[in-house]
């Protein structure tokens, strides 16, 4: 049985790190928000998000994000980028 949820994860408390490291913090912070709200340790992230992540430069990351994540039966979550 898979588990399949769609999260909109906000990016905005990743803006007040420093400009330089903004980017990968919120690569960072997709994880950590999978695997609070998924309750998995093994989160698998896929590259669609890192680049949207990534899309503007290092400084500029969107303000919130929209992701599909699935867990199967042994606990791991592959997350992608939900499309409309």
């Amino acid at each position: 049985m898979t588990t399949e949820r769609v999260y909109t994860i906000p990016l905005r408390d990743v803006k007040n790190v420093p400009r330089s490291i903004r980017a990968p913090k919120a690569v960072k912070f997709v994880k950590e928000f999978l695997q609070k709200h998924m309750k998995s340790e093994e989160i698998i992230i896929d590259s669609s998000i890192n680049e949207k992540i990534w899309e503007r430069g290092i400084q500029k990351i969107p303000s919130k994000i929209k992701v599909k994540a699935t867990k199967d039966e042994e606990g791991v979550v592959e997350a992608s980028l939900e499309t409309n």
